[in-house]
């Protein structure tokens, strides 16, 4: 059994290696070649922060993955980042635990962020004018900084509550390669944007379907619990498209969860089916991302870093 410190992680961390095994677990989920348990949820008020246990396999694979993840609020306040936990993976033969990887919440995060990714390469707009963030905290610095591996584009809005916190996330070293200006308000970011992600802690609506252009894409990241919502029931009627990574778990927890009856006949895909059939975004289609995250991205980064990291030692 081996152990990987956050130190030892970072170093086997390959983008482009993960994208491609996080589009095979993609597209494994969606042909019911996986086995997922019941999300599990801790929640706490004092501080305020809330606890995700997911546990996932792929069937005829040689291992599968229990994975805790926490986000506790305040911690920046305190000089801590937010996210923390730990991934375990076992044996599929034998029960076994073969590896712990000590990633502190940094796996869930870029997990996170290549998701993301993968649904801008497959359902943003050819050629994209200009990206608007909604947010200011990791996951918006991650869904960010994964973007630059899915398209050419390097404009940036970005809209948070707080306009420091705004300037602080224009300006972070990590996003050097993006040029990023900070908006007045978010109908100010959808008027300029074509490809749009929200990654916020929101439990109420922050987009609405009327401030939506013509051929925008919207990527929803945050409503990835009980109570969380970032997206108004009036986005997804106004989208030609609804792109989800779990029908299951969107309809229980994700911003579809809110629109109940209200989207109609509008046609709702799986990522991995969406990726599977190379279907083609038209181009001046509205397109909607839900996604809530599932074991089998877990899964997939999980494996992936370890055996990196055994081929580099």
């Amino acid at each position: 059994m081996k152990i990987l410190t956050r130190k030892q992680i970072e170093t086997a961390i390959d983008v482009p290696l993960l994208l491609a095994e996080m589009e095979k677990g993609l597209v494994a989920y969606s042909e019911k070649k996986t086995q997922l348990a019941p999300v599990s949820f801790l929640h706490f008020d004092a501080p305020p922060g809330d606890v995700h246990i997911k546990a996932g396999a792929i069937r005829g694979d040689d291992l599968y993955v229990v994975k805790i993840a926490s986000g506790f609020y305040d911690n920046p306040k305190h000089g801590l980042p937010s996210s923390n936990g730990v991934m375990l993976l076992f044996s599929q033969v034998t029960g076994e635990l073969q590896a712990i990887l000590c990633d502190e919440g940094r796996l869930t995060d870029i997990r996170t962020g290549l998701a993301g990714a993968i649904c801008a390469k497959y359902c943003a707009p050819k050629q994209v004018e200009r990206i608007g963030i909604i947010g200011t905290g990791t996951q918006a610095r991650e869904q960010l900084f994964h973007l630059q591996f899915v398209t050419a584009c390097r404009d940036v809005l970005v809209w948070g509550r707080s306009q420091e916190k705004a300037f602080i996330f224009a300006k972070d070293p990590y996003l050097a390669g993006f040029n990023i200006r900070c908006a007045n308000s978010i109908e100010e970011l959808a008027q300029h944007c074509n490809l749009i992600v929200t990654a916020t802690a929101s439990t109420e609506p922050l987009l609405f379907g009327h401030q939506l252009m013509p051929g925008t894409h919207v990527t929803a990241v945050g409503a990835d619990d009980v109570g969380k919502q970032e997206l108004d029931s009036s986005v997804f009627t106004a989208a030609d498209l609804i792109v989800v990574d779990s029908l299951e778990q969107c309809r229980n927890i994700g911003d579809l969860s809110h629109t109940k009856e209200k989207i109609g006949d509008k046609p709702v895909v799986e990522l991995g089916a969406f990726i599977k059939d190379a279907q083609v975004r038209e181009a001046p289609w509205i397109t909607i991302a839900d996604l809530t995250g599932i074991a089998v991205e877990d899964l997939q980064v999980a494996k992936a870093i370890w055996r990196h990291y055994e081929i580099q030692n």
